[in-house]
């Protein structure tokens, strides 16, 4: 297909915006050219954007699918916006910013997003084939976490992902859950053993069965083979020993609730049997398996791997203005953290405890930045957390996450503003909860204060202003 052309003008104020007296028609004719100059142009010859929205619409706050669905919701986002105004005034990004999160090891969903978005002109089919737009090189790109797992080629992803680091884009990369979980198995099961460990592999491992594959395909994984003991020793090693429920318990009583503890050991019960079935699927051995991981630990933890360069760039956390970027969210401590230091103190923090300890590292505050869904047995964010955020002039949160059927989420969570910009882009999910194809979307915040939620599973990009909104102007 040509390019879809849309007009990148100087958006005209409205009356609500300027305060000028105009017509209500005039008013919907400007606030239609304003919008539509926030939909950047849009240029790929590979893939069919028919079903991208050209038009953009006011966010739907009321209705479940863009917001909470309910009065109770409603009101709860707008007491937030209310809270946060007390705090004075919202502080905006100098450039444009380009959040896109959860690709889940699928490349063609990652690379159509950053189309869609403007950023990127595809030059070809393969991931590392495509040229930064204008708009590109003046955006700055957060992706927000959770490139492994799930999808077509994890290989594939990373390649693409490497690509958009080469190019002079300014790119900055989140931890996710599923890409913690893969580097703490493989230092699970390559590293010392213990009993808070030793069943992690198995616990954290089964999703990254196809991205052990990848790498037994694409790398010399089975000269390692030579080195290995044989089925039986390399599957006892991989699983936990008989007496392992007995001694996790109370080792893991410092880290865990009784409640929590309960239910990894129920829950590793069910993934014995998923880990053997997803082996068997995969065409692997034991034996192989284990010796993936040991590729896996030259290619993505040592200093001189051909993928170290994935953890290394990694943050948990990036503000911009009173905007707070996160793969799943906060609590108090992370709050404080913030507070205090600011977002190096906490990627600080993250980048000295994730080379550790991984069972502390998982179970502790630093990760539930990218695990809570603020559960009773997640960290905890409370009143007092949100308080100190919002004495720092942080006012909204950009997550991922929490994946969405038709586009992004406006939601306070614990009183703080939630955007849920997880958009479902892997074509696994989508086949497994009943959406056809391969995703597509992102999320566009400008230095207008203008916050745009485009995926091809919702008709119109939803169009958010929260100081001009009904629900966000702050009061005269």
């Amino acid at each position: 297909m040509g390019p879809m052309r849309w007009r990148m003008e100087a958006p005209p104020q409205t009356g609500n915006c300027a305060g000028l007296r105009t017509s209500p028609l005039a008013d919907q004719d400007m606030m239609r050219q304003y919008t539509a100059a926030l939909l950047p142009p849009v240029h790929d010859a590979f893939c069919d954007f028919s079903a991208l929205p050209r038009h953009c619409a006011a966010w739907p706050l009321a209705e479940r699918h863009s917001g909470g669905g309910t009065h109770d919701s409603l009101r709860d986002v707008q007491q937030s916006l209310k809270t946060a105004a007390a705090h004075g005034g919202w502080q905006w990004p100098g450039r444009p910013i380009v959040f896109l999160s959860d690709p889940h090891a699928d490349a063609e969903g990652f690379l159509r997003s950053l189309a869609a978005a403007g950023t990127i002109q595809r030059t070809g089919p393969h991931p590392a084939d495509f040229e930064l737009t204008r708009f590109g090189r003046q955006a700055r790109i957060v992706v927000g976490g959770d490139c492994l797992d799930k999808g077509p080629s994890n290989l594939d992803m990373l390649d693409a992902l490497a690509a958009l680091f080469v190019s002079s884009a300014d790119v900055h990369l989140l931890a996710g859950n599923h890409d913690l979980r893969f580097m703490l198995a493989v230092q699970a099961l390559t590293g010392p053993r213990s009993p808070l460990t030793e069943h992690l592999f198995v616990r954290m491992g089964r999703k990254t069965v196809p991205l052990l594959r990848e790498v037994w395909d694409r790398f010399p994984t089975a000269a390692l083979m030579r080195d290995l003991p044989d089925e039986a020793a390399c599957r006892a090693r991989i699983f936990p020993t008989k007496k392992w429920a007995r001694s996790f318990p109370n080792l893991a009583s410092a880290h865990m609730s009784a409640g929590a503890i309960d239910k990894e050991l129920r829950r590793l019960q069910a993934k014995r049997g998923q880990f053997d079935a997803e082996v068997a699927k995969a065409g692997m051995t034991m034996r192989m398996v284990y010796a993936s991981a040991l590729m896996c630990r030259k290619l993505f933890l040592a200093g001189d791997g051909a993928y170290a360069w994935f953890y290394d760039r990694m943050e948990v956390i990036q503000r911009s203005g009173s905007l707070l970027f996160v793969h799943a969210g906060l609590d108090d401590a992370m709050c404080t953290l913030l507070a205090a230091g600011g977002p190096d103190a906490v990627n600080a923090r993250f980048r000295h405890e994730a080379r550790l300890d991984p069972f502390a590292f998982y179970f502790g505050p630093v990760a539930n930045l990218v695990r809570t869904k603020y559960r009773e047995t997640d960290k905890h964010l409370t009143e007092g957390g949100v308080r100190c955020l919002h004495g720092k002039g942080i006012k909204m949160v950009v997550q991922g996450h929490v994946n969405n059927h038709q586009g992004q989420r406006l939601l306070a969570k614990r009183g703080l503003l939630h955007l849920e910009a997880d958009v479902t882009l892997d074509r696994a999910s989508r086949r497994l909860e009943g959406l056809s194809g391969i995703g597509m979307g992102a999320t566009l915040i400008y230095p207008s204060g203008d916050i745009i939620g485009l995926s091809a599973d919702f008709p119109q990009a939803k169009h958010f202003h929260p100081e001009h909104s009904a629900v966000g102007r702050r009061p005269k």
